[in-house]
C-alpha cells in the first residue's frame, strides 16, 4: 500500500515503471485478482465517464428543475467560435459541467473520487485526448496514476465534503485530473506529483454548501472550475514549475483544514451560498412541508 505521495515518486524512480503499472501492480495484489481484469474494469469505467460527458451535451435537466443545461451553451458556446480560451480547455469545462448535469439528473457517472466531484477527471482527459489524439489504453493508464494519487489522499486526509469541505471532493479531483494529465503528456512522476500539488492547494479551504443540500448548485460549475485548475497545474508542472510546499504536507494541510471548517460549511447546507436568500428560496420549494432537520 502506497503511504505516501513521496512514496509513489520513489517506487516509480526506483523500479523505472510510470505510476499507473505500480496502481495495477498494487491492485492486482491486494485484490489477488489478474492485472488484465483490473485493467479491463478500469476501460469499463472509462466508457461510462466518456458516455456521460457526452449526454450532458444534450441540454439534461435536473429533478429538481435548479440545473441544467449549462454544458450544451458551453459547447455551443465553443462551437460558435467564440471562445478565448481554446478548444482544449472550453472542452474540459464542458465535458467537465455535462458529467454533473448527468449525476444530477440521476444518469450513469463515475465518482471520481465522489459523485459531486465527477466531471473533473474526465473533463481534463477526454478534452486532453481529443488534443493529443490519445488512445483509450493512453487514457485508462493515466486514470490508474489519477487512482494512485486519490488512493493516498483518501487514506491520509478526507475525500468527502462531509468531512472536510468541498476541498476534499473538487480539491481532489483537480489534484488526481491534474496528476494524470502530466502522466498523460509524457511527464515525469515528480511531476505528476507537483501537478497534485499545485491543483489541490489552489483549492485549499473551498466550503461544501450546497443549495437544498442538493449536489448542484455550486457543485456543477465547481467541476469546471476543478478542470480549469487541473490543466493550469499540469501544465505549470510540465514546464518545469515546482510546489514549494511538498505534496504530502499540502495534503495534510487540506486535511487540518477541512477539520477546523465549521460544520455549516460542510455539506449541511447551513451556511456559504446555502444560507443566501436564493439558497433558502430553493431550500423551501423543493423541501416544503417535509423534515429538513
Amino acid at each position: 500500500m502506497f503511504k505516501s505521495i513521496q512514496d509513489i515518486v520513489d517506487r516509480a524512480n526506483d523500479s523505472g515503471l510510470p505510476i499507473s503499472a505500480l496502481m495495477i501492480q498494487q491492485e492486482a495484489a491486494t485484490q489477488e485478482r489478474p492485472a488484465q481484469e483490473i485493467i479491463d474494469e478500469m476501460a469499463a469505467s472509462w466508457q461510462v465517464m466518456k458516455a456521460a460527458a457526452k449526454r450532458g451535451l444534450q441540454g439534461l435537466r435536473s429533478h429538481s428543475g435548479m440545473t441544467g443545461g449549462d454544458a450544451k451553451r458551453l459547447m455551443d458556446y465553443l462551437d460558435a467560435g467564440q471562445g478565448l480560451t481554446g478548444t482544449t480547455f472550453l472542452r474540459a469545462l464542458a465535458y467537465a459541467v455535462s458529467s454533473n448535469e448527468v449525476n444530477a439528473a440521476m444518469g450513469l457517472i463515475c465518482a471520481t473520487p465522489t459523485a459531486g466531484s465527477c466531471g473533473v477527471l474526465p473533463g481534463v482527459l477526454l478534452s486532453a485526448q481529443e488534443q493529443l489524439g490519445a488512445s483509450d489504453e493512453e487514457v485508462v493508464n493515466a486514470l490508474f496514476c489519477a487512482g494512485a494519487m486519490g488512493l493516498v489522499i483518501a487514506n491520509n486526509a478526507v475525500i468527502s465534503g462531509a468531512a472536510g469541505g468541498c476541498q476534499a471532493e473538487v480539491g481532489t479531483a483537480s489534484g488526481m485530473a491534474a496528476a494524470a494529465l502530466v502522466a498523460l503528456m509524457g511527464g515525469q512522476p515528480e511531476q505528476s506529483a507537483q501537478a497534485l500539488a499545485m491543483a489541490l492547494k489552489n483549492l485549499l479551504g473551498l466550503v461544501c454548501d450546497p443549495l437544498a443540500g442538493l449536489v448542484e448548485v455550486p457543485c456543477i460549475k465547481r467541476n469546471a472550475g476543478g478542470a480549469a485548475v487541473a490543466l493550469a497545474a499540469a501544465e505549470m508542472a510540465m514546464a518545469g514549475i515546482q510546489s514549494q510546499v511538498p505534496p504530502d504536507e499540502v495534503i495534510q494541510a487540506m486535511y487540518q483544514v477541512g477539520l477546523a471548517m465549521p460544520l455549516a460549511l460542510r455539506e449541511t447546507a447551513q451556511g456559504g451560498l446555502a444560507a443566501t436568500p436564493t439558497g433558502a428560496h430553493w431550500k423551501q420549494l423543493l423541501w416544503q412541508g417535509q423534515e429538513t432537520d
